[in-house]
């Protein structure tokens, strides 16, 4: 059934007694086992048929799945297996996520195939893979479909899953790193030898050599560049049969075509025994090409590593208290609520809470903060953080992918996966330009070969040499790179493409109050009654409706409180933006601002102003206002400073808060913003955004609260505190970490530099082929100059791109 005796699957060859047929689009094809025929079968029943068009690469064969395996797959359903890389979805624990390495990955089209198969699967949600480094991550609902059935369709289609292993994904890295080292010494090598040769031929050529000699110098040389045709440059020659085949020509074909097309002229040269050769320019240009991408592609890891390297600072083993005795268990072996022991000078093995001891923690290699940060008991502590003092008692809150480090992966990858518009449009205008290479190539050619045909290679080569578009390529994600990268150093996290690009054009900059302007710590300072109760029963009902809430103010309540029981609140509801409700003893309350409750707005009495920018919250019954709390916040010291320094640069500064007029306005007199305004919602702070863009202007929302979830996300770039809820993380394009005002200012002066870099990049690239095409094309560029133009131009946008790094 084979038209030519091979596998129409995995390309193998099929043995005479196989009979496993397949029909793609109408037509049978023979499949070399079983295992090949039901992936077949199940690509086109699933109508991806397609696949068989695009792809540009061969999968593995297709093993068929023995019982063994399938019980080593089940095992991935466990548990205890799945904390280790698996984490619950916040708004439902059924839904599920975990990181996963494929094997197999050949080209884009295994990419397309593993993602359009998974989603087509009842009850898996969300996949995607990156094609950099071929982490998968997928959502699923575990109560329509289990891990190893995901994992074994994955494997029905060729390919191969695991659990992400930073350390693995490190040997991996470091093994390609060090091929690309091998490689490049031993086209260094060839190089070397191959331009002493070729400058005694052209000195020959000059001032007369005999001709055994030149002869002679020609094969050696020959046989010098056999290595770097064979070996170095084979992933050359990889990248351009893949895209030829996938129909979308990329940079390395016209270098394939000049390697190929050079060779050959300078081998039949060689054989003639007369003539020019071009070995030295061959070498040199694998040489420069080589280097030059290994350069770009280690500046554009690198903001890949820097976080990846975070989750190496957990340890594998942690020392757990139970029953007063300590044992060494294994990281992945911790639950919540376990008590570790963290010594001095150790990494805390999972986030958690002190319960005993006072130290100091080294969090910089996670905030960007130089000092060390105090802990005592009840304050929360990272995992890969540093104990630098004394002993810590902590109860473990997370571990492995629900730990504070796993979630910065997680929103780095994100952002890795979202390709910015500016980098989208200089990909699709580096593949148009190859195009217009190849047929201007053709037309010098075509008139060297009508004006002096003995010159006509030469100037062919040099012309696909001169004018390859690899500057243009790695343009702008050589900047996007070494931006994110300096960025995450200093405690700013990007989580979205887009987000640097965005930054470098906002006109505007909106501002929450509480926990982003201030610290949003608020402190309990007066509590007046004004009903039937007095003011510690007030005090402890308010504490019992604000128990299950993240708000900063809730915190102040509970504080206050102390050890004193609270009540059993029921049917307790959160309303943004407002405050909380709950049932206590069968009495209904609620807890917020005046929005909160209609008698908050004419309260009985006389009740005095809050003054120095308090908060005033309300406590309610259905009948009547029972009590008035003032809470007073403090004002970050840098924020007057940020402030100031983006008026003077010409930005304009709001500031949208829930909070009471008294406390806004107070608040926007210490800073100078005019532009203000209190008691706000939800949807009245993104209905105030969206009015400041429909009038043009470019928003910047910094943010940290629940409230500030909707705001954030309909921003043009969002920003959140480090130390803000999840939800606020989760909506912002960019997280700080470090928790530092000034880091906006920062922010914002990168995006600018980053836009500006990357413009320069784009200048160069296109002004250097523009200016060099013309020469090359007159015959006054030889070769093996138009090699050392083409790396240096590539160099040269790499060098500018690093410059960011030093901001």
């Amino acid at each position: 059934m084979s038209l030519d005796g091979a596998c129409f699957h995995c390309g193998q060859a099929v043995p005479p007694d196989a009979d496993y047929p397949v029909s793609v689009d109408g037509a049978p094809h023979g499949m070399c086992c079983r295992g090949c025929q039901a992936v077949a079968q199940a690509i086109v029943d699933n109508g991806l048929q397609a696949y068989y068009s695009h792809r540009t690469a061969l999968p593995s064969t297709a093993n068929e799945l023995i019982p063994a395996e399938l019980s080593r797959l089940a095992l991935y359903d466990h548990p205890e297996i799945q904390k280790s890389f698996v984490i619950e979805e916040k708004d439902a624990a059924h839904l599920k996520q975990a990181s996963l390495i494929l094997e197999g990955i050949t080209c884009a089209a295994c990419i397309w195939l593993n993602e359009r198969h998974l989603q087509q699967l009842p009850g898996v949600k969300n996949v995607q893979v990156n094609y950099g480094n071929h982490r998968a991550r997928i959502t699923w609902d575990e109560h329509e479909i289990q891990l190893s059935r995901i994992l074994r369709e994955i494997q029905l289609l060729g390919y191969n899953a695991h659990p992400y292993n930073a350390l693995q994904q490190e040997a991996t890295r470091r093994r390609a790193k060090s091929r690309d080292i091998r490689r490049i010494a031993v086209t260094g090598l060839s190089a070397g030898q191959v331009m002493m040769l070729a400058v005694a031929l052209y000195a020959g050529a000059a001032f007369g050599i005999e001709h055994r000699t030149a002869q002679l110098l020609r094969y050696v040389s020959l046989i010098l560049t056999l290595p770097v045709l064979f070996y170095t440059a084979v992933p050359f020659y990889v990248s351009a049969w893949r895209s030829l085949q996938s129909g979308r020509l990329n940079m390395d074909v016209p270098v394939t075509i000049a390697m190929m097309t050079a060779f050959a002229g300078s081998a039949w040269v060689t054989f003639r025994g007369a003539g020019v050769v071009y070995y030295d320019a061959i070498t040199m240009f694998t040489l420069f090409l080589l280097s030059t991408r290994f350069l770009e592609r280690n500046a554009r890891e690198r903001s890949v590593e820097a976080t990846e390297n975070l989750l190496r600072l957990v340890p594998a083993m942690a020392l757990r208290i139970r029953a007063g005795r300590q044992e060494a268990v294994a990281v992945l072996d911790l639950a919540a609520g376990d008590l570790i022991l963290v010594k001095p000078g150790e990494a805390v093995a999972a986030d958690g809470e002190v319960t005993e001891g006072v130290s100091s923690v080294d969090e910089a290699l996670l905030t960007g903060e130089s000092r060390a940060v105090e802990k005592v008991a009840g304050t929360p502590v990272i995992a890969g953080s540093i104990n630098m003092e004394g002993p810590l008692t902590v109860r473990v809150t997370g571990v492995g992918e629900n730990t504070v480090l796993a979630g910065i992966v997680r929103l780095l990858d994100r952002a890795v996966a979202e390709k910015p518009r500016l980098a989208q449009l200089a990909d699709r205008v580096a593949g148009y330009f190859t195009y217009i290479l190849l047929a201007l190539a053709l037309l010098v050619g075509l008139a060297w070969w009508w004006a002096d045909p003995a010159r006509v290679l030469e100037i062919v080569l040099a012309v696909l040499v001169v004018t390859c578009p690899c500057a243009l390529s790695i343009a702008a994600p050589a900047a996007f790179a070494a931006a994110g990268s300096h960025l995450l150093k200093q405690g700013i996290l990007l989580t979205r493409g887009h987000a640097l690009e965005t930054l470098s054009r906002v006109t505007h900059v909106v501002f929450d109050k509480t926990g982003t302007l201030t610290y949003g710590k608020p402190l309990l300072s007066r509590v007046v009654a004004l009903g039937e109760m007095d003011e510690t029963e007030c005090l402890r009902i308010a504490a019992s409706l604000e128990q299950a809430s993240e708000h900063p103010l809730a915190q102040s309540f509970r504080a206050r409180i102390g050890n004193v029981a609270l009540y059993a609140v029921s049917n307790a509801q959160n309303y943004p933006g407002k405050g909380v409700a709950g049932v206590v003893n069968g009495r209904r309350y609620t807890l917020g601002n005046r929005a909160m409750s209609p008698a908050a707005a004419n309260p009985d009495g006389d009740v005095p102003d809050a003054g120095d920018g308090a908060t005033l919250v309300w406590l309610c019954d259905e009948r009547q206002v029972l009590a008035r709390f003032a809470l007073c916040d403090e004002l970050r010291p840098e924020a007057f400073g940020l402030v100031t320094e983006l008026k003077e640069q010409g930005f304009r500064i709001s500031m949208l808060s829930g909070d009471s007029a008294a406390a806004v306005q107070h608040f926007a007199a210490r800073l100078g913003i005019a532009d203000y305004r209190w008691g706000m919602r939800p949807e009245d702070k993104l209905a105030a955004l969206k009015a400041l863009q429909a009038e043009g202007q470019v928003v910047a929302m910094v943010g940290d609260g629940v409230n500030d979830a909707p705001v954030l996300a309909g921003a043009d770039v969002s920003i959140a505190m480090g130390g803000g809820t999840q939800v606020a993380r989760a909506s912002s394009d960019i997280v700080l970490l470090s928790e530092k005002l000034p880091d906006i200012w920062h922010a914002l002066q990168t995006g600018r530099a980053t836009m500006k870099v990357m413009k320069q990049n784009f200048a160069w690239a296109a002004g250097y082929n523009l200016l060099a095409l013309p020469f090359a094309a007159m015959g006054f560029i030889p070769p093996w100059l138009a090699a050392l133009g083409m790396s240096v131009s590539s160099l040269v946008v790499v060098l500018n791109a690093l410059r960011l790094k030093q901001l």
